[in-house]
């Protein structure tokens, strides 16, 4: 089995061992993971991941699952699930940092504009089949805007470098403390039956 084989399978067995984790505590009488054992087992791990595992940990309670390569939460407050990695992912955009957090909700964006937002910022990820779009980051903050004004890209209010601008002036604001309201929220609704199976060739 090849190493992006064993990583596929790895990330599906997680995510659904982080769906499942809530009823599996329930019927177990288990909890999550404690900060010692996450600790442990991430003890090796860039600063940068173990500080998102921390202050994820703080505000969600463990994770469900822990690897080699990363940490996992199933839902957890407006999160499909979140995905913390060992392996940081260098980022230039808006300024130099590494990606450790991805986040995922259940999204639905027009197949026409996802070159738009993979113009807009390479760590927005559309999934068209599964109907999810992810942000990959090292702060939850980063995730939310990303994630908002990805929606604002995909729906034509913004274009790619509005939507640029606004990011980092955004994020400016956030270190400097100053209210900077896309990243403390998702500021769109919720949306449902967002999966799109496609449809045979009919050959």
């Amino acid at each position: 089995m090849t190493p992006t084989a064993r990583t596929a399978i790895t990330l599906a067995a997680l995510s659904l061992a982080a769906g499942s984790a809530p009823a599996m505590a329930q019927s177990m009488g288990a909890g999550r993971m404690n900060g010692a054992q996450v600790a442990k087992m991430t003890r090796g791990w860039p600063m940068a991941s173990r500080d998102a595992i921390a202050f994820l940990t703080k505000k969600y309670g463990g994770p469900a699952a822990v690897t080699a390569d990363m940490a996992v939460w199933g839902r957890t407050g407006p999160w499909k699930r979140t995905i913390v990695y060992k392996v940081e992912q260098p980022h230039e955009f808006p300024g130099h940092h590494t990606d450790v957090m991805q986040q995922w909700i259940d999204y639905k964006a027009e197949p026409d504009m996802y070159d738009e937002l993979a113009k807009y910022d390479g760590s927005v990820v559309v999934e068209r089949t599964s109907g999810e779009i992810s942000a990959r980051c090292d702060k939850e903050g980063a995730n939310f805007l990303a994630l908002n004004l990805a929606d604002e890209v995909a729906r034509g209010k913004r274009s790619v470098d509005d939507a640029r601008r606004m990011y980092g002036e955004q994020i400016m604001a956030m270190k400097a403390m100053k209210p900077a309201p896309y990243t403390e929220k998702l500021l769109f609704a919720p949306m449902g039956r967002t999966n799109d199976p496609d449809r045979p060739l009919g050959m």
